[in-house]
């Protein structure tokens, strides 16, 4: 039996049992593309003892994010963890005034990090060098890189874990899926122009489908190519 991960009080953490449930499928950053989204889903179809993990940002940047948050949320096997982009509308940062009071209610609601087995969901990421419980709110959510100036600059966290548990992660925009034993990412900007991905916790692989359009620019040098991650450390 895999130990719960401890975090800071100041951190909402969910634990998942895994038994209750058939598969597991993880989500990368929908941002408002509630096309694509319905695509993804029948792509997978998912029974209702499949559950859906997303790994934050439904909302902003897309056409459609009321949409979205309103399929996650009356989906009876769907749970998302907080992204950065639904911080910033909690706080007041942003606003998009089509949200309904149910699903600010739903977004509130949101834990910033889910946990199941060996394995845990974060937007952001999880910082190796230091533990879980000295992990801040704002760490889980904006993580990326390991150097003071943070941001699109290497060494990136998830290239240099080595050890579990395995953390599933949006945010980062790669160009690609990343998959190691310590760390998969999902966000493969499809709000850029790039694939919705999923990730098959069952078969361990990943299923993607390509965007119904591309609804922002994006710069190549802020969309990340991963280089072959470390092996994890034994148990």
């Amino acid at each position: 039996m895999h130990a719960k991960p401890t975090f800071d009080d100041a951190v909402v953490h969910r634990r998942i049992d895994a038994s209750e449930w058939r598969g597991i499928y993880v989500i990368g950053d929908v941002h408002g593309c509630r096309a694509t989204l319905d695509r993804l889903l029948e792509r997978l179809d998912p029974a209702e003892a499949d559950l859906l993990v997303f790994v934050g940002d439904l909302v902003r940047k897309g056409p459609d994010s009321q949409g979205v948050v309103e399929r996650v949320r009356q989906m009876d096997n769907a749970v998302s963890v907080l992204g950065n982009n639904e911080a910033k509308v909690l706080r007041g940062d942003k606003t998009l005034p089509e949200l309904t009071d149910a699903d600010h209610d739903y977004i509130e609601s949101m834990p910033v990090v889910l946990s199941w087995e060996d394995s845990m969901a974060v937007h952001g990421g999880i910082d190796h060098r230091k533990s879980l419980a000295n992990h801040s709110r704002e760490d889980l959510l904006n993580m990326r890189s390991l150097t003071d100036s943070g941001g699109y600059t290497r060494p990136y966290w998830f290239e240099q874990r080595r050890e579990r548990p395995r953390v599933f992660f949006g945010h980062t925009v790669l160009a690609h899926p990343f998959e190691t034993d310590c760390a998969v990412g999902l966000d493969t900007g499809c709000v850029y122009g790039g694939q919705l991905t999923a990730y098959d916790c069952t078969r361990a692989e990943f299923i993607a489908v390509d965007p119904v359009e591309t609804h922002v620019s994006r710069s190549e040098d802020s969309i990340v190519e991963p280089t072959p991650g470390f092996e994890c450390l034994a148990d």
